[in-house]
């Protein structure tokens, strides 16, 4: 969307990005020196953890490569693993992996030219489902979810950074802010919801007024959200951010089956 589209106030990404990782989750060493290959329908990917920050990938659809990485125990055996390209700066990979139950979920984004998205928000994802190779996988199947929508939580990502959410339906959600920079601002963007395991989801949106795009881990059980954004900045640079935010559930919406949203 072009700048004169936008209110006159609003906030860029870099802008509003500032410290919201501060309530985020530490990331971990725990699958340094391993390899998880992940299968899904048409394609293989393999990771090599090199080290903490440091993959080896092998992707039949991308090539392989040593990437950037950074991984985040977001639950008992369930890593958010963000890696980036250094070739294809404009690309991005987000896999969630449980080690036990051998299910996995692979999320990827691209930002596109205004031309190619047209009327589409500027950011592009993939969902993709699959498991880990070497044992049978057992459990939850992840899958497209109703579950969140009508439900509101206060996402609180650093003192100076505490958003509302409100789970539309099952293409949109509603988000203002509460705490921070952008106080008095809110919108309504596409989401996306997927069902990891019990209590566990993924949360994931595209916003219109600027080019910019989320991957969330949401645990209720722990009351934890952690994720990344990857978007322009006002310089109009590619920028990859972490977040994470303590979540709190505000209320609920009920709706009979003769009124519920898409």
């Amino acid at each position: 969307m072009s700048d004169d589209k936008k209110p006159a106030d609003w906030k860029t990404y870099d802008e509003f990005a500032a410290g919201i990782a501060t309530n985020r989750l530490a990331p971990t060493a725990s699958l340094v020196g391993t390899t998880q290959m992940i299968q899904l329908d048409a394609r293989s990917i393999t990771l090599a953890f090199e080290d903490a920050h440091r993959v080896r990938v092998t992707d039949a659809a991308s090539g392989d490569g040593t990437e950037w990485c950074e991984v985040i125990e977001v639950a008992p055996s369930t890593y958010f693993v963000d890696i980036t390209f250094q070739h294809r700066p404009l690309q991005s990979m987000t896999a969630i992996v449980n080690t036990l139950s051998r299910r996995a979920l692979v999320i990827e984004c691209e930002v596109r030219s205004p031309q190619e998205a047209g009327a589409e928000p500027r950011v592009a994802q993939t969902f993709l489902v699959g498991r880990l190779a070497g044992g049978e996988a057992s459990g939850l199947v992840p899958h497209e979810s109703r579950d969140l929508i009508g439900l509101r939580t206060w996402q609180t990502y650093s003192p100076n950074h505490t958003y509302e959410h409100t789970y539309l339906s099952s293409q949109r959600y509603c988000w203002q802010c509460l705490v921070g920079v952008q106080r008095g601002h809110g919108d309504v963007d596409m989401a996306t919801y997927y069902k990891f395991a019990e209590d566990q989801y993924l949360f994931t949106f595209r916003e219109f007024l600027i080019p910019v795009a989320s991957v969330f881990f949401f645990n209720f059980a722990s009351g934890r959200s952690t994720g990344k954004f990857l978007g322009l900045t006002g310089a109009g640079a590619i920028a990859n951010s972490p977040a994470g935010a303590l979540m709190q559930k505000a209320s609920q919406t009920l709706y009979s089956s003769q009124i519920e949203p898409v």
